[in-house]
Formats: structure tokens, sequence, C-alpha cells
């Protein structure tokens, strides 16, 4: 090292006093002039510098190339905007689950619902159906009278031959007339029907709802309850202990028992 500082100076040193000595030519310009050597102001050694220059672009390409043919760094999954979870105050969540299955079928306000319901569509169906009995009835009644006319219309006079076929055609008119509101009404009477369950049902939830929400506050105040079912649940299992459904069917029972006395 030390032979590497002096050769150094030397260098330098040469360099100066050639740079002073310069002999100029008749157009003022350099004739002997040599070309000042260069030396790495880190270490003095330009070719060591040049080996480390080297090493770290070879170690960047490599880190360049795990990257890329790994995935290392280009997909992270940390989200800053992640919400927290959601913690009890006293450091747990508590939580329970509602069979929603065996609710509706021991939920005795439920089951006369479901009776009213059906009850309600059957009645809508018969007279759907009476209408077009009736109908029939007057086409069917029509067409005989009109083919009994052909048959004996020869025997009226000429005013009461005209007078019975503008009886008919006003009794046709008027069953074309039936006929095209028949068409609509059975959709009518479907679309009726459907609007008649989805508002009850929608009824009948909202109130499970609330009574959930109010027994809730009153006893253990979980802090999630969640619905289980066969079909639908996004849950595999859960704890049979936080089976909360036999206490709120008992409750809405209670209370729609109540609701029926007044």
């Amino acid at each position: 090292m030390e032979n590497e500082f002096e050769n150094t100076h030397i260098e330098e040193t040469q360099t100066t006093n050639e740079t002073t000595n310069v002999q100029m030519d008749n157009n003022s310009q350099p004739m002997d002039q040599q070309p000042r050597k260069r030396t790495c102001k880190c270490c003095g050694n330009p070719m060591r510098c040049l080996v480390i220059v080297n090493i770290v672009l070879l170690i960047g390409l490599i880190v360049l190339y795990i990257f890329h043919f790994t995935g290392v760094g280009t997909h992270s999954k940390v989200n800053t905007n992640a919400k927290a979870p959601v913690v009890g105050q006293n450091g747990t969540l508590k939580i329970a689950y509602v069979n929603s299955d065996s609710l509706i079928a021991k939920y005795q306000y439920a089951q006369d619902l479901e009776a009213e319901l059906k009850a309600y569509k059957e009645s809508q169906e018969r007279n759907y159906q009476q209408q077009m009995a009736n109908f029939q009835n007057d086409y069917q009644k029509l067409q005989t009278e009109y083919q009994e006319y052909l048959k004996t219309g020869d025997q009226l006079t000429l005013t009461q031959q005209k007078a019975k076929e503008k009886e008919f055609e006003n009794r046709k008119n008027q069953l074309e007339q039936r006929a095209a509101k028949m068409q609509g009404l059975e959709g009518e009477l479907t679309m009726k029907i459907q609007e008649k369950v989805a508002t009850e049902n929608e009824r009948m939830l909202n109130a499970i709802f609330a009574f959930i929400r109010e027994y809730n506050e009153a006893n253990q105040q979980f802090d999630v309850i969640l619905r289980k079912t066969m079909n639908d649940s996004p849950t595999l299992y859960v704890n049979p202990g936080m089976d909360i459904t036999d206490e709120i069917i008992n409750g809405l029972n209670e209370e729609y028992k109540n609701i029926k006395k007044q």
C-alpha cells in the first residue's frame, strides 16, 4: 500500500511539471503535451475501482432477475387502507348465531302467515277461474243462440232479423272485450299475489330483526349475531355453544301470543 501511494504522488508531480513546461509552436498550439494520467479519487487504483463497480452491477442484475422471475416485491399483499379487525371493548368479540330454518319452522307467526298467504292465493285463483268459467259460458250461449237464429231466422220479419243481428253483434263485441281483459287478468293476478307475499314476508322479517336487536340489548349484548341456514350459509361450522335459536324462538312466540290476545 505504501508503494502505491508513493507511485501516485510521483505521477502527480511529474504531470504538474510537464504541464508547466509545455512548449508552444508558431500557432500557440502545444507540441509536446503528454496525456494526463487519471487516478481514482477513492482508492488511487483505477483497476480496483473497475472490479468493484462490475461486482456491484452483477449483484444488481442478480437481484433484478430474482424479482422478475419470482415475483418478489412486485405483488405485495400489504394494503395500507385495509380496515382493522373489529374487536369488542374487552378485547374479545362476542358472537352468536340463529338458525333461520328452525326459526321459520317453529315461529307461530311465520306458520300462520304462510297459511294466510296460501289461502289468499287460492282465493284469488278461484276468483279468476270463476270469471273464466262465466266467460266461457256466455261465449258458448252466444254461439248456440246464433246457430239457432241461422236455422229459424227466416221466419222473422226483416225488422226483427235486423234487430236480432244487432243484438248478436253487441254481445259479440262485449265478449271480445272481456276476452282481452281475461288475458291480462292472469298476469295481474300473479303479480298481485307475489306483491302480497313479498310485503308480508318483509314485514315479518323486519319484526324478527327488531326483536333480536332489542332482545340482545336487554340480555347478552353480543357484538355479532349471524344467520345460519342449511342452503346458503357462509359458515361451514359454528360452535353449538353460540346457538341462541331456541331462546329467540321462545321470545318471538311469547310476543306473538300476547299480541293475539289483544
